[in-house]
């Protein structure tokens, strides 16, 4: 059973993601990997009680773990073969859900994190 600690305060990126059970940690800094290698200078805090990546002190990307998924905030707008890819993923206008039970799709999270540079 996964044990998450709701609206608890984390100084750090790793203090949030030692918080989840071990395997979902792993899920968690795949995801935070796959962020920095996408985008490398990143820098990072904890905005929203959720890890937050940053360039020039603004907020780039947010990715939070949840009971049964990991979500990416915000979603960026993106070609229709970009659309597609999100679509079985995409829980709200600006949010995907990955679930916990499958493989985290890391080239998706790559494309989402490349839309957002671009727009920022």
């Amino acid at each position: 059973m996964i044990k998450i600690r709701f609206m608890a305060e984390f100084a750090t990126i790793d203090d949030y993601i030692a918080s989840f059970p071990t395997d979902v940690q792993r899920s968690l800094g795949s995801i935070r990997e796959t962020i920095h290698s996408t985008v490398p200078g990143l820098d990072e805090t904890i905005s929203y009680q959720m890890p937050t990546m940053t360039v020039n002190g603004k907020n780039l990307v947010h990715f939070a773990g949840w009971k049964h998924h990991i979500s990416m905030y915000p979603l960026p707008a993106g070609d229709a073969e970009f659309e597609k890819s999100v679509d079985p993923y995409r829980a709200a206008k600006s949010t995907v859900k990955f679930p916990l039970n499958k493989p985290i799709p890391l080239d998706l999270v790559a494309r989402i994190v490349e839309l957002l540079a671009q727009r920022h």
